[in-house]
């Protein structure tokens, strides 16, 4: 498990890999609510998550 997971928990690691690889829509925390049913501490945490994951991409392209 990785350590975003075990943190997170793996819906919104899942999320999260979404929102990161997809562009950034105004609509995002209903959006995450609906499609991963979220609460939304957890759609606000997968945001959180994805810019991670996105920088991270930057930093190791």
């Amino acid at each position: 498990m990785t350590e975003a997971s075990q943190i997170h928990g793996d819906a919104v690691t899942v999320a999260a890999q979404w929102v990161a690889d997809n562009p950034p829509r105004p609509d995002i925390i209903p959006q995450l609510k609906a499609n991963f049913a979220l609460t939304s501490l957890q759609a606000a945490e997968a945001c959180a998550l994805a810019q991670k994951f996105r920088v991270s991409r930057r930093a190791f392209d």
